[in-house]
C-alpha cells in the first residue's frame, strides 16, 4: 500500500521539529483545509476505584489537545460505573481545558496529557512569556488535581460542589454502578477557550444499567457511544482508546486520515490501528508487558497482508464500518471527501439530550442487529478481534501504523497476578472465537488472505499451547527423577536434531528480541513469563472454555502502591493476591525443584 503518512520524531516534552516541506505538503491539515472530516473521540472507564479520575481527565484533556480544528472536535467519556466522581471529574476538566489547549497550541506541548507532561518537563528559563505561562498552567492543573483527589478520596460530592453544575441532578435518583438509569450531560459544546478559540465538543455518557440485563462489557459501552455520538456529532471517524492511554503525539489524528484519505487505496480501509505501548516498562521488563516482538514484528507483517486485528484501543474507524457496512470494490468507492463534507454537526442542549438517553437505555438493543451485524461483536471477551475479524471478512483491510514517537502511551501491569489474570482474558477470549461461527478456520476461509487467517489463528491457539508446554516443563523433569530415558544421549547421532532445533530456536528468539530494542536480561524474562502464562493463563482459559464458565472481564487496576512500585521499579517479582493462576505457577515451581533436588541426591549418592 502506497504510505502518505508522516513519521513522527520523538521530540522532548516542550518543543517539536518543524515540519519540512514534503511533510507540510502531506498533511491532509494543509491538504483539504476546512473540508476536513470530523472526528469523534471516544475514552472508555468503568470503575472510579481502580481507574482514578484523575488518570482519566488526563486522558480525555491529551485528546482535546490534537492539533486538529477544534470545531471538527467531539470527545465523549463512557463512564460504565456511572460514577457522579468522575462526572466532577471531568466538569473540572472542562473549565481546564481553556487554559490547557491555548497553552498546547502556543508552545507545540507533547505529550498532551498534563499529568504526563507536568511530570516531565522543567520550567523554560530561555523565554519570559513561556516560563510565566509555564508556572500559570501548572498552579493551575495542581489545583484541579487536588480538587479532585480530595472529592476522591472522600468517596463522594459534597452538597456544596454538586450545585455548580445541574447535570449532577441526575444522581439524584441514583443507585448503584449496575442498576441506574442513563446519563448523557454535554459539558462543552464548542465553547471558547480563554483566547477566543473554539474548544471541542465535550460529552459525558453513562449508559443505563439494570440487574436483569446484560451489559455485554466494553462492547456495550461502545456500542451505546456510536449511537449517542451520531445524534450529537456524527463524525465519520472514530478514535477509541482506553482511559490510561493518553494521546503522547498532537499528529496522530492527521497521521490517521492520511491512509483514509488516500487517493489510491484509502477507500479499502477500514480502520488504523495503533501499537499499545506503556510508559511505565522497566528497562529489563520485568513481566513481558511491552508486547514488543508482537509491535515491532508480529502486526507489521500483518500489515501486509491485509492489515494487522483490532486491539480495542488507539485506533481510528469509519464509522459506516462499524454499522456493518461491506466493501464493495467499485470505481465510485474512493475516499468519500465529499460525503464527509456534507454531514453537518448538531449542535444540542442538554433538553434535547433527555431524548438522545434512550440511545443508551439497556432496552434499546433488544431485537436489533447491535452486537451482531452492527457494532462492536457481542458475547467474547476480546469483542475488539472478533470485531475486526468480521470486518475483514467483509472485504475490508486495515492499517498498522508504529510511529517512531508512540502515539499512545498506556499502564502495563505491575504485578504478576495483572499479567496473568490480564492473558486469561485474552487467550480465553481468542479461543472462544476459534470455536464460534465467526472462526477465522472456516469463517475467514474464502474472504480473508491465507496469511492474515493464520495471523489470527496464531493468538486463537494460545489456550491450547498450555497443554504441551506443561508436558514439556513438567514431564522431562519426572523421567529424570525416575531414571526414563526421554531423549537420545548427547554421543548419539539422533540427538543433533534436537540440538539444531533448541538452539536454531533460542538463537533466533534471542535475536529477534535483541533487534526490536530489548535486552538480554529482558528476553529472559520473557521467555520467564510466557511459561508463566502458558500454564496458568492459558490452562484455566483452555478449562474455562471447556467447562462452560460464565463469560467475565476482568478490569486490569490501574493504582499502583508505593510498596508494590517500587519494588516494581527494581524488577522484583510481585506475585500480588493469591489466585489459582498464582498457584499453578507455585506448584509447577516446586515440582520441579523436588525433581532436581532428587537428582542431585542421586548423584551424591
Amino acid at each position: 500500500m502506497v504510505r502518505s503518512v508522516l513519521d513522527v520524531d520523538s521530540v522532548g516534552p516542550m518543543e517539536s521539529d518543524p515540519p519540512s516541506d514534503l511533510q507540510t505538503e502531506a498533511h491532509p491539515k494543509n491538504r483539504f483545509g476546512n473540508e476536513l472530516p470530523r472526528v469523534d473521540l471516544f475514552v472508555c472507564t468503568a470503575d472510579p476505584v481502580i481507574e482514578p479520575p484523575m488518570m482519566v481527565v488526563s486522558t480525555v484533556l491529551s485528546v482535546m489537545a490534537y492539533d486538529y480544528p477544534p470545531e471538527k472536535l467531539s470527545v465523549y467519556l463512557s463512564d460504565d460505573g456511572g460514577s457522579e466522581l468522575t462526572f466532577y471529574a471531568l466538569t473540572q476538566a472542562a473549565i481546564f481545558s481553556k487554559h490547557w489547549l491555548p497553552y498546547c497550541r502556543n508552545y507545540k506541548v507533547e505529550p498532551l496529557s498534563p499529568a504526563a507532561y507536568f511530570k516531565s518537563a522543567a520550567s523554560p528559563r530561555d523565554h519570559t512569556k513561556h516560563r510565566q505561562d509555564f508556572i500559570v498552567i501548572q498552579r493551575l492543573f495542581e489545583d484541579l488535581k487536588n480538587r479532585i483527589e480530595k472529592v476522591t478520596n472522600i468517596g463522594r460530592v459534597p452538597k456544596k460542589l454538586r450545585l455548580e453544575h445541574q447535570g449532577f441532578l441526575e444522581w439524584d435518583s441514583f443507585t448503584s454502578p449496575r442498576d441506574h438509569a442513563a446519563i448523557v450531560q454535554i459539558l462543552l459544546d464548542h465553547d471558547e477557550d480563554t483566547e477566543g478559540h473554539s474548544l471541542p465538543k465535550l460529552v459525558y455518557m453513562a449508559r443505563e444499567k439494570r440487574p436483569d440485563h446484560f451489559h455485554n462489557f466494553k462492547a456495550g459501552a461502545m456500542n451505546a457511544l456510536i449511537r449517542v455520538s451520531s445524534m450529537i456529532s456524527n463524525g465519520p471517524i472514530i478514535l477509541n482508546v482506553d482511559c490510561d492511554m493518553y494521546s503522547n503525539s498532537s499528529d496522530t489524528i492527521k497521521d490517521a486520515l492520511c491512509f483514509f484519505l488516500d487517493e489510491e487505496k484509502g477507500h479499502e480501509i477500514a480502520f488504523v490501528q495503533y501499537p499499545q505501548c506503556f510508559e511505565n516498562i522497566t528497562k529489563n521488563e520485568v513481566y513481558g508487558g511491552s508486547l514488543r516482538v508482537l509491535r515491532e514484528v508480529d502486526f507489521h507483517g500483518l500489515d501486509g497482508i491485509d492489515g494487522p486485528l483490532y486491539v480495542g484501543t488507539g485506533c481510528f474507524h469509519r464509522r459506516d464500518i462499524l454499522s456493518g457496512k461491506s466493501f464493495c470494490n467499485s470505481s465510485d468507492q474512493g475516499s468519500k471527501l465529499t460525503d464527509w463534507k456534507s454531514e453537518k454537526d448538531t449542535h444540542c442542549n442538554q433538553r434535547e439530550t433527555e431524548n438522545i438517553q434512550i440511545l443508551a437505555s439497556c432496552t434499546f438493543e433488544s431485537d436489533t442487529e447491535w452486537g451482531k451485524e452492527i457494532g462492536l461483536k457481542y458475547g467474547c471477551p476480546v469483542e475488539d478481534v472478533i470485531t475486526g475479524l468480521s470486518i475483514h471478512c467483509r472485504g475490508w483491510k486495515s492499517v498498522f501504523h508504529n510511529p517512531k514517537r508512540n502515539a499512545f502511551l498506556g499502564v502495563a501491569a505491575t504485578t504478576l497476578d495483572q499479567t496473568l489474570v490480564q492473558h486469561k482474558r485474552w487467550s480465553e477470549g481468542d479461543l472462544m472465537i476459534l470455536i464460534s461461527k465467526y472462526s477465522p478456520a472456516w469463517y475467514g476461509i474464502g474472504r480473508v488472505h491465507p496469511g492474515l487467517l493464520m495471523g489470527y489463528m496464531m493468538y486463537c491457539l494460545w489456550a491450547t499451547s498450555s497443554l504441551p508446554t506443561i508436558y514439556y516443563s513438567i514431564v522431562p523433569s519426572l523421567c529424570l527423577l525416575n531414571d526414563v530415558q526421554l531423549f537420545p544421549q548427547v554421543s548419539s547421532i539422533w540427538f543433533l536434531p534436537y540440538a539444531y532445533i533448541i538452539i536454531s530456536i533460542t538463537a533466533y528468539n534471542y535475536l529477534e528480541f535483541l533487534r526490536c530494542g530489548g535486552t538480554t536480561r529482558g528476553w529472559w524474562n520473557d521467555r520467564r513469563i510466557w511459561l508463566y502464562k502458558r500454564t496458568s493463563s492459558y490452562l484455566f482459559a483452555l478449562l474455562d472454555t471447556i467447562l462452560g464458565s460464565d463469560l467475565s472481564f476482568v478490569i486490569s487496576s490501574k493504582v499502583i502502591d508505593t510498596d508494590v512500585h517500587e519494588r516494581y521499579e527494581k524488577e522484583m517479582i510481585e506475585f500480588g493476591v493469591s489466585s489459582p493462576l498464582s498457584i499453578a505457577v507455585a506448584t509447577q515451581s516446586i515440582i520441579n525443584m523436588i525433581c532436581f533436588l532428587g537428582v542431585c541426591y542421586k548423584i551424591n549418592v
